[in-house]
Formats: structure tokens, sequence, C-alpha cells
């Protein structure tokens, strides 16, 4: 077994535990050899089984009653909860909390700009609605980190199409500015939708946009110059922020657009 490990044709998957291939469902499934009934998958890995891990971790997350006796497994982590897990779901073959349950752990744990995007991804990918999150969030009254968990559930938006278009809208909230629509479309005098804005308010006329690399694009460049001098001339106005305004000096962020949400 030792000269097959060596070959990689065998892999160890945990202690006295090996399979011809490593992948997720393999070791997953050595895992729970060791691991109590009551055990199942939450926190990160759940997320990610349920199509919304937008937030990694190598190890593998495992959620069991307080109290329980489990042995020490190596790239395991292991939440004890008060809280029981109701009703889990098979998913490759092991024990998964539901996607609404995976979610407000992550929101009660993780930095509010890391839970914003996850909680968005998670109701756009159709894991779980909105009514479900709700629910959720009430059953962890009390428990650690629920305030920023249910400060947070009623704001997720399926709209959001990536992590930083979901954090800006954040910063916005955060900074006291009106909640932004996201993905605008700004149609034609013939009402023929013809851009899409990240992030807009109507009413101001007033657009919000997160500028990654894709924007440093010769090509796209000259399309984003046309788009730019239709909508200055058709009344809106825009704003651009970059990765250094977002994570830096979000501050920046809201001292730029106080002046066009409220003169």
């Amino acid at each position: 077994m030792r000269r097959l490990t060596e070959l990689s044709r065998l892999h160890r998957l945990t202690r006295s535990v090996y399979a011809p291939s490593a992948d997720q469902a393999r070791r997953l499934a050595a895992i729970f050899q060791r691991l109590p009934a009551s055990a199942v998958v939450g926190f990160h890995t759940g997320a990610q089984l349920h199509g919304f891990g937008d937030v990694q971790s190598p190890e593998v997350h495992v959620i069991v009653p307080a109290g329980e006796r489990i042995p020490r497994i190596r790239d395991v982590v292991i939440h004890e909860a008060v809280l029981p897990v109701r009703d889990p779901v098979l998913l490759v073959g092991v024990p998964c909390a539901p996607a609404a349950r995976c979610a407000v752990d992550l929101a009660r744990s993780l930095h509010r700009m890391e839970a914003m995007p996850l909680l968005d991804l998670c109701l756009r990918v159709g894991a779980c609605q909105p009514e479900e999150l709700r629910v959720e969030v009430a059953r962890h009254d009390r428990l650690r980190g629920v305030c920023q968990a249910r400060d947070l559930v009623p704001r997720a938006d399926p709209r959001a199409e990536c992590r930083q278009e979901s954090q800006l809208r954040l910063v916005l909230m955060d900074g006291g500015l009106p909640t932004p629509e996201p993905q605008v479309w700004v149609r034609d005098s013939s009402g023929i939708p013809l851009y899409r804005l990240d992030l807009g308010y109507r009413r101001h006329r007033v657009g919000v946009e997160y500028d990654g690399s894709s924007h440093l694009d010769r090509a796209r460049l000259r399309r984003d110059r046309a788009r730019a001098n239709w909508l200055a001339a058709n009344g809106w106005q825009m704003r651009h922020f970059t990765d250094h305004d977002l994570y830096r000096r979000p501050a920046y962020i809201i001292r730029t657009l106080i002046p066009l949400l409220c003169p």
C-alpha cells in the first residue's frame, strides 16, 4: 500500500482509509466513516456542496451536536452546535445541513464583507429562498454573530452578479445611502434596453459601477467610453470605483455619492 501510494495509485484519505482517487465525494465518505452518526457537513463545505461556496476553505467543515465525542481528524474543522440541524439533505453521499442553515452559519461567522456576497449567491443559484433564510436566522436567536446575520439576510439580493458588486452595495448601505438597485437596465427613447449598470438609483439617475481588471482591455475601454458618453448625454451621472476604493477607502465612495443622492 505504501508503494501504491508513492506511485499515486492509491490516495490516503484519512487514517486507515485509502482509495484510487481523492475526489471530494470519496474524501467526505472516508471522513464520515470516522464521525458519529449525528455529524453533518456544514459551513464552508456545505455551502460549496449547495453551489454557493463563494468563500473557499481547504478544510472540511462538519457540524456535530455539542458534547459529542469526536476523533481528531486532519484537515477537518468540527463545529459543535447547540442548535440542532433540521432536515439534513444527502449530497455526494453524505448528510449535509440545508442551504439556509449553511448560509446563516456563515453569515454569523464571516466578516460582513465576505458574508454579503455569499448570501447574494445563495439566492442567485436558487439554493434557498429569502423566506427560508429569514426563518433560519430567527432560529439562531442569541447565538454568537446573529445580530450581523439578522442585519444582512434582509439585504441579500439574487440580482448581484459578482462579489465586488455585492460588497460595493453593502458599502453604500453601511454608509447611510439609499439601497441601490442591482443590474439596472437603461433604455432609449423607444424603450429598448441599451445598457445595464452594476448598481443604480433610477430616481436620481445615478449609476455606480465597480471597474475590475477586465475594464483595462482596449476593446472594452472603447465600448465603455461610448457607453459613458451616451449615459451622460441622457442625464445619467456615473461614478466608477476600483478595488482600491472598495477595500482601502470606502469613505471616499460615500463622500463621492452623497452630493448626488443627498443634495
